[in-house]
């Protein structure tokens, strides 16, 4: 079951692809009902990609998942109208248009204001409500590039793309958040507002960090920060049958303990060895080089310096950690979907169970909510 935070809020998902269903998602996994409103061709992420043999992708299944979907046509008069008696009874909408589209619809926020003045509007778009990229086109790329992150990320020779979307997953986590927040801020004042929200801005707004270094002339090369690959004990390691392997023994403590497990307490000193720590970075390359990654399992899972095992896709469910915990539901059958679900637990609980999502009708939504 899904968590009973939001029990009784009703929120209307206009979100199509990633950040506004996922955003939408969250709620209900805190126990608002969803409905998700889409045209009458569907969200496009239902085809884009490999799809199963009903036509819809997994992708889409798993954002939606918890909802109900209806289907209504905005240009058209009569869905405008069910739509608006939908907003009239509504408590949050979560949409991800560029600015101006609702307007052309005849349903921007003054209009949804005069209908609903206790409803929150979020709007979450690529770059904002305003300024000269409002209207601009996207995606989690290019909002990562604008907003700061892939400079620092990647080798010196280029930056690195980042997977899963990090702008878009994390957009969505803000979206969430700034809702949940609008909605305690409602019960005070009785009044609703609109939330304007950038998938940019979201990763502009981690960067307080780098942008401070670089007005102070701190700034490495791209790959050679202590976070970034410049530190050899913070880096990722290949092993000598072609696996990975992760050590981030920043604390002296666990970088001593690392040394001496591997029998080089003579490394010990040299972990504030000006960055780029080239030579020593080579001579970690070439140590875990020499053994599998079983071996150093082995020998550093119970050393308490910050080692793990990069565990591949296919491993990551049966990582005892993880299959302990219960995040990962997976729906067997010849095309099977795994679920990662909301990594919250409430009184020693599990986490918040899904629904699938539901196809359904303007009037039957309506029906139930009068």
């Amino acid at each position: 079951m899904p968590l009973p935070f939001l029990s009784g809020l009703r929120v209307i998902d206009l979100g199509q692809y990633l950040p506004g269903p996922y955003a939408a998602q969250m709620l209900a996994d805190l126990g608002a009902e969803v409905v998700k409103v889409e045209p009458p061709s569907g969200d496009p992420l239902r085809q884009m990609g490999p799809t199963d043999a009903d036509g819809t992708t997994a992708a889409y299944k798993l954002l939606n998942a918890g909802k109900t979907v209806i289907r209504l046509n905005l240009k058209d008069e009569g869905d405008r109208g069910a739509f608006e008696t939908l907003i009239a009874g509504a408590d949050a909408l979560v949409e991800s248009y560029r600015p101006g589209v609702l307007d052309k619809l005849g349903v921007g926020h003054a209009r949804l204001r005069a209908l609903n003045p206790r409803l929150v509007h979020a709007s979450l778009s690529g770059w904002g409500s305003n300024g000269p990229y409002a209207r601009r086109a996207g995606h989690d790329l290019n909002y990562m590039a604008v907003g700061g992150g892939l400079d620092s990320s990647g080798t010196p020779d280029r930056p690195s793309i980042s997977h899963p979307p990090v702008a878009d997953f994390a957009s969505a986590q803000q979206a969430a958040l700034a809702v949940v927040a609008a909605l305690f801020g409602r019960q005070r004042s009785g009044e609703g507002c609109f939330l304007d929200l950038s998938i940019m801005e979201t990763v502009l707004g981690w960067q307080g960090f780098n942008l401070t270094a670089d007005a102070r002339g701190e700034v490495p090369r791209r790959g050679e920060a202590l976070l970034s690959g410049g530190a050899a004990c913070y880096r990722i390691y290949r092993t000598a049958d072609g696996r990975f392997a992760t050590l981030s023994a920043l604390e002296a403590k666990f970088w001593q303990g690392f040394c001496e497990a591997v029998g080089r307490p003579d490394w010990t000193a040299r972990q504030g060895d000006p960055l780029p720590q080239t030579a020593l970075i080579a001579e970690l390359d070439a140590l875990f080089a020499s053994r599998s990654l079983a071996d150093w399992k082995a020998l550093l899972d119970p050393v308490d310096c910050c080692f793990e095992a990069l565990p591949t896709l296919a491993e990551m469910p049966d990582h005892p950690h993880i299959a302990a915990r219960g995040q990962i539901r997976v729906t067997p059958g010849p095309e099977p979907l795994v679920e990662t679900l909301m990594g919250l637990r409430v009184d020693g609980g599990t986490p918040p169970e899904r629904a699938p999502l539901r196809e359904s009708t303007a009037a039957a939504v309506l029906a139930a909510w009068r």
